[in-house]
């Protein structure tokens, strides 16, 4: 099978959001440059006009380029290097050598092509947010879990449950893989591209998604938290931390945490504890 290339010129505050909206339409894998993104999709699927509206709307130009069959596994495995988050959290794959010395935890992470290794500033910038927080014994919700890497970290630190979701049948399935390669067996996961089906209530909510995501769901996240629970967002840009913020105190949260990283911003809130 031929595959087309797409190569774009696109910022990281583009990316995200281009991957995600490229996948609808049927694009099978990406690869991250410095200011470069390239999609890949079968030829029988492409479709020059849908990719050209959508990319005009970002003001993103691009190159097209047919290519010989990609395997993915290869290309994944070639571009993922281990990343270390402090002395906290180091993520690798399996086949790169532990961690010397030794982080507080070490995941292992699959590079397949589901979003979320660790060298994302969003990734670790929630990881960040997540290491002074007690874990232990607490229900936790990871909404839109990519390659599961925050809910298995979530259990690591001592969570009771994990409850993790993602719009993408590819994600779960590459969630499900790191779950077995690490051991873990206190998270559940599966398909679901809203929170209309989850009636518990959680300690902890993990979110590392996008601005339209994190604003249409702010009201149903906050709904999900017990009082005294933690919300923790990223995919957020500088420009619309106002208006996140807006949304989240709004709803009744209580901002108390923020990193930023790489033009990319991570926020903590709190649900007030009732009296």
């Amino acid at each position: 099978m031929s595959y087309i290339a797409i190569t774009m010129r696109a910022g990281a505050e583009q990316t995200d959001l281009l991957i995600a909206q490229l996948s609808e339409l049927k694009y099978e894998g990406f690869e991250e440059q410095p200011d470069t993104l390239i999609a890949y999709i079968p030829a029988a699927d492409f479709d020059e006009a849908a990719l050209q509206q959508q990319l005009e709307a970002h003001g993103v130009t691009y190159t097209k380029e047919t290519i010989l069959p990609v395997n993915w596994n290869a290309l994944w495995e070639s571009n993922f290097q281990p990343v270390q988050v402090d002395s906290f959290c180091g993520i690798r794959a399996e086949f790169h050598p532990p961690f010397d010395p030794q982080p507080a935890y070490e995941i292992i992470i699959t590079p397949k092509m589901a979003f979320g290794t660790g060298h994302h500033a969003t990734t670790a910038s929630m990881i960040k947010l997540m290491e002074p927080l007690d874990f232990k014994g607490k229900k936790v919700f990871d909404f839109g879990t990519g390659t599961g890497i925050l809910a298995i970290l979530a259990e690591m630190m001592g969570a009771d449950t994990v409850d993790a979701i993602d719009y993408d049948e590819w994600s779960v399935n590459n969630t499900l893989e790191n779950l077995t390669a690490n051991g873990m067996n206190k998270v559940k996961v599966w398909q679901a591209d809203n929170l209309d089906a989850i009636t518990g209530k959680y300690d902890i909510l993990l979110a590392n998604i996008n601005y339209n995501i994190l604003l249409k769901f702010m009201g149903d996240m906050r709904h999900l938290l017990v009082p005294g629970g933690k919300l923790l967002l990223s995919g957020i840009l500088p420009t619309d931390e106002e208006n996140i913020a807006a949304a989240a105190v709004s709803t009744g949260f209580i901002m108390e945490g923020r990193i930023e990283k790489d033009n990319w911003l991570a926020l903590q809130f709190y649900v007030p504890s009732t009296k």
